[in-house]
């Protein structure tokens, strides 16, 4: 298991409310312990990104499980493995099944995703890579979607990408902090064996070119 950067801020040092999130956390996932552990160093920042993050991610307008397609799609883009090995109950619950999760990168020709899908998964590129827009793109965008919902899949798509690509450096792992949860875990890393056993293979998603 790596060492993180920046350390886990033990439980004890939190107070009651931060400590109810924990276990929150712990119980439901995404975000999973570990990084929220080191978001508490900063209480401030810490409650900025629970609180929208439950807005703009587990509530709202748009459809979540578009969201949590995104959501990976940025993980795969800037290999936060963290982020990546983490599946929303929530997502799941409604249909979401895992093999959606695997052509994320070629979603344009994929045959996985419907319209939808695809140009919410276009909007999240757009951002991560700093595409060129053209009419024809927004028109897509808006024949799927309404301005609100625009703005708010926006919202969510620039706050994940700018958290994993933090994320990304701090070195964290699951299972290393409130250990014994499963909660919100890809499978294949509910537990830590599943986990190395998993990253060790040949088609681990963060090693394939």
């Amino acid at each position: 298991m790596s060492t993180p950067r920046i350390s886990y801020v033990p439980l004890e040092r939190m107070d009651e409310k931060m400590q109810e999130e924990m276990y929150r956390c712990a119980r439901e996932g995404t975000p999973r312990p570990e990084s929220s552990a080191v978001r508490a160093h900063a209480p401030n920042a810490f409650w900025a990104f629970s609180d929208s993050w439950k807005a703009i991610f587990h509530t709202g307008v748009t459809d979540h499980s578009i969201k949590e397609l995104c959501r990976v799609y940025i993980s795969r883009t800037v290999k936060c493995e963290f982020c990546g090995n983490q599946r929303s109950i929530k997502a799941t619950t409604a249909g979401l099944i895992e093999q959606q999760y695997d052509e994320l990168l070629n979603f344009e020709t994929s045959t996985t995703y419907d319209d939808r899908q695809k140009a919410a998964l276009s909007y999240a590129e757009a951002i991560a890579w700093r595409l060129e827009t053209d009419d024809a793109f927004w028109e897509r965008l808006h024949h799927h979607f309404s301005e609100a919902e625009l703005v708010e899949l926006g919202c969510f798509v620039a706050l994940t990408f700018g958290q994993q690509s933090w994320i990304r450096l701090l070195g964290i792992e699951h299972h290393q902090y409130m250990a014994g949860s499963d909660a919100s875990m890809a499978p294949g890393f509910r537990t830590p064996e599943e986990l190395a056993a998993t990253k060790a293979k040949p088609d681990y998603w963060a090693t394939t070119p």
